[in-house]
C-alpha cells in the first residue's frame, strides 16, 4: 500500500459542491439530505460543517427541522454567488473607484462590451444596439 495521502481538494470546491446540491433540491435540505445528495462518502459532520461555515457568510439560512436545520441558498444560482463575492471584495477597499478602474481596465473588449450594454450605454455584446433606443435591453437591463 501507499502511505500517500489522499489530494485534498481545492480551496473552496466543497461548499461549491454542498451549494449546488441546495441549488438542485430546489427545497430545504437537512445536513443528512446534503450528505445523500453528494454521494461521495463524507461524513454528516463535515457537512453540517461546511453548512455552519455556509451560513456564517449568509451565503445560506436556515430553519429548524426537528433536532436539526434544514438549509436553503441564499443566492439563487453560480452566478448570483460570484456577484456576491464580487460585492464582498468591492466592499473591503477604501478607494473603490481605483478598484473598479482596474477591474474594468483588465476586461476583455467582449467583456467590456457587455458591461457598457449592462450599465446601459447602447450596445449588446456584438456592437449593436439591439432596439435602437441606446438603451441595452434583456433580463440584466430591467
Amino acid at each position: 500500500m501507499s502511505d500517500v495521502p489522499p489530494a485534498r481538494r481545492p480551496a473552496g470546491e466543497l461548499e461549491a459542491e454542498v451549494l449546488a446540491a441546495l441549488w438542485a433540491a430546489h427545497r430545504p435540505l437537512t445536513p443528512q439530505d446534503v450528505q445523500a445528495a453528494l454521494g461521495e462518502g463524507l461524513a454528516r459532520t463535515t457537512v453540517a460543517t461546511i453548512l455552519a461555515r455556509l451560513h456564517e457568510k449568509g451565503t445560506v439560512e436556515r430553519t429548524r427541522a426537528g433536532r436539526a436545520y434544514a438549509y436553503t441558498p441564499t443566492v439563487p444560482d453560480p452566478a448570483g454567488l460570484a456577484a456576491r463575492r464580487m460585492h464582498t471584495e468591492l466592499g473591503r477597499e477604501a478607494d473603490r473607484s481605483t478598484v473598479l478602474a482596474r477591474f474594468v481596465s483588465d476586461l476583455s473588449a467582449e467583456d467590456e462590451q457587455l458591461l457598457r450594454a449592462l450599465l446601459g450605454e447602447g450596445t449588446g455584446p456584438d456592437g449593436v444596439d439591439p432596439d435602437g433606443t441606446g438603451r441595452a435591453t434583456g433580463p440584466a437591463a430591467s
